[in-house]
């Protein structure tokens, strides 16, 4: 009988290219490249998977390998192992020792309720 609860999962020898949206937890241990939205789920990349995506979840947990952007209106936790290179923008952001990571990161307060605040050219090179 499946627990109602329980994450969904794209298997190891799963390879995805394309885009992936939802709302509850998701588990990827496979390959996959494109694009993950979760709107209130849980993201976790596997140590075995592969990732060539952007992420957007409300937490992103990274055990494998990731290449793309993650936006996380939570926390985001690199993991011991893990190789994770581009930016990061999140609440919070936890890393572990010898987890590897390039890029840059942006805590800020509901990073992924409000998209990056642009600048109107009448405001450009003002100081309030």
């Amino acid at each position: 009988m499946p627990v109602e609860n329980s994450p969904a999962r794209i298997g190891k020898s799963v390879e995805i290219r394309g885009e992936v949206k939802g709302s509850e937890d998701l588990i990827v241990d496979g390959h996959l490249e494109g694009t993950i939205t979760l709107s209130e789920g849980r993201l976790t990349i596997g140590a075995s998977a592969h990732v060539a995506a952007d992420l957007t979840a409300k937490d992103v947990l990274i055990l494998g390998h990731v290449q793309g952007n993650i936006v996380a209106g939570g926390r985001v936790e690199l993991r011991a192992g893990c190789a994770v290179e581009g930016d990061i923008r999140a609440s919070r952001l936890s890393v572990e020792d010898n987890a590897g990571f390039r890029g840059k990161v942006d805590l800020t307060q509901g990073a992924a309720k409000a998209p990056a605040e642009t600048t109107s050219p009448a405001t450009a090179g003002s100081v309030a």
